[in-house]
């Protein structure tokens, strides 16, 4: 029997992809629980519709992705914090306190997409990766600097 997930599924599929598994599965297991639906042509239709409406999305968010990349590129963040004499700052930066110097600069990125290549616990120059959309990713340079 075809089906159509309406979720990510282990081992059998992603969601809206059309999957053929046994009459058994489907009908007292997987439809029952709201995970997928019969493949009929009506359902298809529906599929096929959301699908191409959510490439539009898609590509919409990819698009703004790539503008905010454009002006991203070019810059150069400057976090100051309170440190010790070895250069070792009290804590560390975090992406919560990078993403608010964005946003101080004009740019909103939630903290969740940014991502450090290391722990940031002394001064100095270092690297952090923007993940503005699955197909867009970019690295932004930053220091970190002693608070004056």
């Amino acid at each position: 029997m075809e089906i159509i997930l309406k979720q990510d599924i282990k081992n059998l599929g992603e969601k809206d992809e059309i999957v053929s598994v046994k009459d058994g599965y489907a009908r007292n297991f997987l439809i029952p629980q709201g995970m997928a639906v019969i493949a009929n042509p009506t359902n298809r239709k529906i599929l096929n519709e959301n699908l191409r409406q959510a490439s539009h999305r898609q590509e919409k968010l990819r698009q703004d992705a790539l503008n905010a990349s454009e002006g991203l590129k070019n810059i150069t963040v400057k976090i100051e914090t309170l440190a010790g004499a070895d250069g070792k700052i009290f804590g560390s930066v975090t992406p919560l306190q990078f993403s608010n110097k964005l946003r101080e600069m004009g740019y909103e990125v939630d903290r969740r997409r940014i991502t450090f290549n290391e722990d940031i616990k002394f001064l100095g120059d270092f690297v952090a990766t923007l993940n503005l959309h699955k197909e867009v990713k970019i690295d932004v340079p930053f220091s970190v600097v002693l608070k004056s």
